[in-house]
């Protein structure tokens, strides 16, 4: 089978961790990444051009991976569209909803796959989880509560002049560092139909908040709450607390850690193991998710199937923060 290759816009951190995670799966490569500075990723094999736009990547290759911040994603998501390449684009899709809608159209029109790396949607846990409650088995949903208190000091936000910005970044903690866990909520719950949120700044010199807490009402009654911090030194796993007419369950990072329904045995098969939650830090050393988020990638185009995560899944996460960030009441 021929070699499945990308383009990578972007040479920072999660660029990176596309050329650890890319380099691990077998007929995988990379031809070439996009820097308008020039740097080259640290574990980008060297025999990989940098080049600074993508008509100027050399070679045939079949999609796009778009590593750059927040508020860029639809421009290299609309580039690779146009020139007929898939898109892969990491979280969230984008930041705005006119954005998104350019986004999904664009691949639409040009018959390419849009696909975003919500990577905890592959945990074991996750999909067991999110498999019961399709199911019904654990019973009527009343409550589910996120908490995602992690930790950024600020020289992560002094060390780009977008960083927790509305521009670019879209926000603070609810679109950047909780955007994984929000996407599990809206996987897991829909979209609630009222939002009420209370945000602020106490600690960061930043646009946006580093602290928050939201309340969603959805159609069925079911009442959530998530929780979004970058002041919660030294940074927590986060934890989803499920309360049904049957018990209640927690769900610490991608694995089941409390298991209390009625008439089921726990179901947990992760036996602990997370992936990076970047609770405490903005580095991901850990890449088996990306790898699982890439190989089903490569296998939808091949396949002519939707990816795991699709731009119209993916959507209905940034909406949330969205409504969360309009109806701020503090």
């Amino acid at each position: 089978m021929n070699v499945f290759k990308f383009a990578i816009a972007g040479s920072g951190n999660i660029s990176n961790t596309y050329c650890q995670a890319i380099s691990k799966i077998p007929g995988a490569g990379i031809s070439g990444i996009i820097s308008r500075s020039g740097k080259r990723p640290p574990d980008a094999d060297k025999s990989i051009p940098v080049v600074n736009d993508l008509d100027a990547v050399p070679g045939d290759y079949d999609a796009v991976i778009v590593a750059v911040p927040n508020g860029l994603h639809h421009v290299w998501a609309l580039k690779a569209a146009e020139a007929g390449k898939h898109v892969l684009t990491e979280k969230p899709l984008d930041i705005s909803r006119k954005a998104m809608d350019e986004m999904i159209a664009a691949c639409k029109k040009n018959n390419v796959k849009l696909g975003v790396c919500y990577q905890y949607r592959s945990n074991p846990d996750i999909m067991i989880i999110k498999e019961l409650l399709e199911q019904k088995k654990l019973g009527r949903v009343i409550a589910a509560d996120y908490s995602i208190y992690c930790w950024r000091d600020q020289a992560y936000y002094d060390s780009a002049a977008y960083r927790g910005g509305y521009a670019i970044d879209g926000g603070g903690p609810f679109i950047q560092q909780a955007c994984h866990q929000i996407d599990l909520y809206a996987w897991f719950f829909g979209k609630p139909c009222k939002v009420a949120s209370m945000l602020g700044t106490f600690m960061h010199e930043m646009e946006g908040e580093d602290h928050g807490v939201a309340i969603l009402k959805h159609a069925d009654g079911m009442i959530g709450t998530i929780s979004a911090s970058t002041c919660a030194w030294p940074g927590f796993e986060p934890e989803l607390k499920i309360i049904t007419d049957k018990g209640s369950l927690v769900l610490t990072n991608t694995a089941i850690s409390a298991w209390n329904i009625k008439g089921l045995d726990n179901p947990s098969v992760n036996n602990g193991k997370h992936v990076h939650s970047g609770a405490g830090n903005a580095l991901v050393e850990e890449t088996s998710g990306h790898e699982s988020i890439v190989l089903d990638f490569i296998e939808a185009v091949r396949q002519d199937r939707p990816p795991m995560v699709s731009g119209e899944d993916a959507r209905t996460a940034t909406e949330i923060v969205l409504d969360i960030y309009a109806n701020n009441q503090y």
